[in-house]
């Protein structure tokens, strides 16, 4: 698939770009949906309401992220901190996202450390970790 083939989730770019630029040449696949195993496992470790825990499947996490556009524009990520061990099996990103809540025009800024395993080349699993709170205080407002 190419990009094209993902337009409805433009307003998450600069997340898929930065995750999919990050994994380089350990990963394969354009688009950050491409670079995900279809029996991916999504972690979630922390509690946001209406957020799962666990997404299984690529299918899965794409409606996961299509409600995520829906209420969050990205326009910028930063102060990545990229860490690999075990020879690239295991990434580990720390980074920022900033953005707009879309239903009330408030700034979005969260950072976020993404424990990441590939294997054959593909994302199998993501362990994410966020500052819940910032994402309240953004979304609650």
């Amino acid at each position: 698939m190419t990009q094209a083939n993902y337009t409805g989730f433009a307003a998450a770019a600069p997340y898929f770009d930065l995750v999919r630029e990050s994994l380089g040449d350990l990963v394969d696949g354009e688009h950050f949906f491409d670079i995900v195993a279809p029996d991916i496992r999504y972690e979630v470790r922390y509690e946001f309401p209406g957020w799962p825990r666990v997404t299984s499947g690529r299918a899965d996490l794409m409606a996961m992220f299509s409600g995520y556009v829906q209420n969050i524009a990205l326009h910028s990520t930063g102060n990545l901190v990229l860490t690999r061990a075990d020879n690239g099996r295991i990434v580990v990103l720390e980074y920022e996202v900033h953005g707009t809540i879309l239903a009330t025009g408030r700034a979005y800024d969260n950072r976020f450390c993404s424990i990441v395993t590939i294997a054959d080349r593909k994302i199998v699993q993501w362990r994410d970790y966020m500052d819940s709170l910032a994402a309240w205080n953004a979304l609650s407002a």
